[in-house]
């Protein structure tokens, strides 16, 4: 897959461009701010665009600026924002963007096969949300949450949908079948009103309600 590295950093941008390198990536283009990412992603066409959330000038958001920008210009390219800390609100704007996206924290490259596997997950149109943030949220419910009627298990397995995982990876996850995943993922999109859509964007719905209540 060729790749663009968006992180003013040097180091970390030098670190994962490595990284994917040595995993068979073709890091196509390396770019230390905003304006710069947008460039390369116009000059490549990469299948996946790799993004630090703070970059030049102000250091907050440019990272979904860039992302923004791309989605609307090359709309097949995958895009996983890196942060420092699990902010909410980017996670949530990121995953109303539609399929191919990723948000996680930049600790979570240091953790090679959840790394690689995001990036495959998110490369093949999917959406991940890094499993720290998906944690804090889970396990710090509200009187009126709206995920308050679900059971425990149905937590969990809703901890892993929104982590992007499939019925099969939750499964081998959770040491059930995947027809029990399925009950499980129908009990909470019945729950949350979210019967009428087609699954897969009701799974999204599901998370981002979570996140929007958080």
């Amino acid at each position: 897959m060729r790749v663009v590295v968006a992180d003013d950093d040097v180091l970390m941008r030098e670190g994962v461009a490595s990284l994917l390198t040595g995993q068979g990536f073709d890091v196509a283009g390396k770019a230390g701010t905003g304006p710069e990412a947008i460039e390369l992603a116009r000059a490549v066409k990469p299948g996946l665009v790799i993004l630090d959330i703070r970059m030049p000038p102000t250091h907050t958001t440019e990272g979904l600026d860039v992302a923004r920008q791309i989605r609307a210009e090359l709309p097949g390219t995958g895009i996983v924002l890196l942060s420092a800390f699990a902010e909410v609100d980017h996670a949530t704007e990121l995953l109303r963007s539609g399929g191919g996206v990723g948000y996680l924290l930049k600790s979570r490259v240091t953790e090679v096969d959840e790394f690689f596997d995001a990036l495959d997950r998110v490369g093949r149109g999917g959406w991940v949300v890094d499993p720290e943030l998906v944690t804090e949220l889970i396990e710090a419910p509200r009187r009126s949450h709206p995920l308050a009627g679900l059971t425990e298990r149905e937590r969990d397995v809703l901890n892993l949908v929104a982590e992007g995982r499939s019925n099969a990876g939750i499964a081998h996850q959770l040491f059930i079948s995947e027809g029990t995943v399925e009950k499980h993922v129908r009990s909470i999109l019945t729950k949350l009103g979210l019967s009428d859509s087609a699954e897969d964007h009701r799974r999204v719905l599901a998370v981002l309600r979570y996140l929007d209540a958080s």
